[in-house]
């Protein structure tokens, strides 16, 4: 006999209830693919939504990165600050560019880039000349650094973009998880100088893929257009004047993305239900949540929270068809970054994803789906605590 298994509860599922079929057709009937009035549309919107002068969409968050560090002047050989705890992409695109990326470790309470520590790093270990910051030991340029919002959370800009002066550094903010996400009324990546954000299937809104650079500035937005489009220099004639890339989002991806956006209140409104349903249910366990910087009204992108055994929670919840996942593996844990510069003092970032678990928070969820993931996590920390 076959045991009853419940339905599925997504870890972060799409949610495309709105135009997005009647957008996309139109866009394909417009037999406008590469580009069209949908992607002009789509990008205006970010920019009205984000307060942002300029809003050029990309094919993924990646790219996005990619392009805006090279936007920011990072070249082979130099240094880039991230932060430990990230999804990889965020060092992978310093890597394409034959950079180097120095892992900097994050804050116990926020899970963001410990500023006091980059302080310390910068003051301790560089120095600096009309050329620039450069690392000591290395001799390498410190070109740029990079803030991710974790989750929804935004990094203490005003902090950071001191530093930031200070030091002679680019800021290039990794926003792809924080569109929604506001710090003391701006808008995350909005005030370096080149913002990013993803728009995966997992993310606030989608495109399916796709992503978008943000600036103030005219000259790097068209900069941006220019390099998106394989640096084509000539209006008929294939001339291009500098290493370009194919990196641009189309018109019908941008049509799905221009129906999200529709939406995005709403989406905002239930990721913050889910958040206070997450931090309510478990308010007497021995779990901790992310706490916002000051200032932040957070998207609350992703739920999280950071339990003792956290595998064997997922494990748990899996059991139960109840999709969850850990936080990111530290970037400095990775292969391919192993031999590059990590700053910490406690491995705080180890410790955080190896406690950390993300919890189910599709803006489709039901009220009836986020008991019975609680009822779940509650069963196994009552048997944890009891044991």
């Amino acid at each position: 006999m076959e045991t009853f298994r419940p339905p599925v509860i997504p870890l972060c599922e799409p949610n495309l209830n709105g135009h997005e079929k009647q957008y996309m057709a139109e866009a394909v009937d417009s037999n406008w693919l590469s580009g069209g009035s949908f992607l002009r549309r789509f990008e205006q919107q970010l920019a009205d939504y984000t307060g942002v002068a300029h809003a050029i969409g990309v094919c993924n968050g990646t790219s996005a990165l990619q392009v805006a560090l090279t936007l920011a002047g990072v070249e082979k050989g130099d240094l880039v600050l991230v932060p430990d705890l990230t999804f990889v992409a965020t060092a992978n695109a310093v890597k394409y560019l034959g950079a180097k990326p120095v892992m900097i470790d994050v804050d116990a309470r926020t899970w963001l880039m410990d500023l006091d520590l980059l302080q310390s790093f910068l003051q301790n270990e560089t120095y600096q000349n009309n050329a620039g910051c450069f690392h000591r030991e290395s001799g390498r340029r410190i070109k740029a650094v990079v803030p991710v919002h974790l989750l929804g959370n935004v990094c203490e800009m005003e902090q950071l973009n001191g530093i930031a002066k200070q030091f002679a550094l680019a800021v290039v903010e990794d926003a792809a998880c924080s569109l929604g996400s506001f710090q003391n009324g701006r808008h995350s990546g909005t005030t370096g100088l080149l913002g990013t954000m993803s728009f995966n299937s997992n993310k606030i809104i989608t495109t399916a893929g796709g992503g978008a650079i943000l600036t103030q500035s005219g000259l790097l937005a068209k900069r941006a257009r220019h390099l998106i489009t394989q640096a084509k220099s000539h209006a008929t004639e294939y001339i291009h004047d500098a290493l370009g890339y194919n990196f641009r989002l189309v018109n019908p991806l941008a049509a799905i993305g221009c129906a999200q956006m529709e939406q995005l209140p709403d989406f905002l409104q239930r990721k913050k239900e889910v958040a206070a349903h997450y931090r309510e249910a478990f308010a007497d366990y021995e779990v901790t949540f992310q706490q916002l910087t000051p200032g932040t009204d957070s998207n609350y992108w992703h739920s999280a929270m950071l339990v003792n055994e956290s595998r064997s929670l997922i494990a748990a919840l899996t059991a139960e068809n109840i999709e969850a996942r850990p936080l990111w593996t530290p970037i400095h844990e990775l292969p391919v970054f192993r031999e590059d510069l990590y700053i910490t003092h406690n491995s705080v970032a180890s410790e955080v994803s190896r406690r950390g678990i993300m919890l189910p928070c599709s803006t489709s969820i039901t009220d009836d789906q986020l008991q019975r993931v609680s009822q779940v996590i509650g069963s196994f920390l009552n048997v944890t605590i009891k044991n």
